[in-house]
């Protein structure tokens, strides 16, 4: 099966030194992928290769076809990427922040079509952000700035979303709900999604397959259950790592490691 999202042998340095060396990983149509690692592991530089904002050998495929070397616009078209920190103009309208989404797909000086001003406000109204049309995105909390930010990603209908730390900024029961909006948009219009998630246990209840990233490389790829494991985690973070189950769901915590006074 083509995967829908590849990354093939890929390398990115910066001065002389690998950020990512011969990273190979997929996602299938249809699926979610999370990117785990420790801070500095090259999460982030490989989700960034998919909007061509750094160079980089190897490919990225979108359904079994290379797109690199395509135009900013042409890779708009197949995926959505949503950065870490997303950029929000001062004084924008959470409408017009939306309407972005619809910019690969204008000519030149074009203007807006009705369709495409349709497709703003039935993203809207998935996020449950009607009443916020009008407001200036930068007065708006953490997690309604995360809608606005998915609702743009909606309105730009490309068929691979692509989510850099898209929760990091958010409390827990913001994070939960931000996590359970994707997943439930991934169902209902079948976007695959691939993810650099920080939160251990988030990506162990959301993600279908995880790839862990140490070093620029991957360590392993597979279900939650593969990857996921004391041992692994031990290996890559810290050897206080444990996988728990409360109530048929996987928590992974850190514990305490008590110095020994002698």
């Amino acid at each position: 099966m083509t995967a829908a999202l590849e990354f093939r042998e890929i390398d990115v340095s910066f001065g002389g030194t690998f950020a990512l060396h011969k990273v190979s990983v997929g996602v299938h149509e249809g699926g979610w992928l999370g990117v785990v690692g420790p801070n500095g592991a090259g999460k982030s530089t490989l989700l960034r290769t998919v909007a061509g904002a750094v160079r980089y050998g190897g490919s990225v495929l979108v359904d079994g076809e290379a797109i690199d070397g395509r135009s900013q616009r042409e890779r708009a078209r197949l995926v959505s990427y949503v950065p870490q920190r997303p950029v929000y103009p001062q004084g924008m309208a959470v409408f017009d922040y939306v309407l972005l989404g619809r910019t690969p797909y204008l000519g030149t000086l074009a203007s807006e079509s009705h369709e495409d001003i349709e497709d703003v406000w039935e993203a809207l109204e998935a996020l449950r952000l009607t009443d916020f049309a009008g407001r200036d995105v930068a007065t708006l909390s953490g997690g309604e700035t995360q809608r606005v930010s998915l609702a743009r990603v909606l309105a730009q209908r490309a068929p691979i979303v692509v989510l850099d730390e898209a929760t990091a900024s958010l409390d827990v029961a913001a994070q939960h709900s931000v996590l359970e909006l994707i997943d439930r948009l991934r169902a209902e219009r079948g976007m695959t999604v691939i993810s650099a998630i920080h939160d251990l246990t988030a990506a162990a209840q959301f993600c279908e397959r995880i790839a862990l990233i140490d070093d620029g490389r991957v360590v392993a790829e597979g279900t939650p259950g593969e990857v996921l494991t004391e041992s692994l985690l031990g290996e890559v973070f810290e050897p206080s790592i444990r996988v728990i189950d409360v109530d048929g769901s996987t928590v992974i915590v850190s514990l305490r490691v008590e110095e020994d006074p002698s």
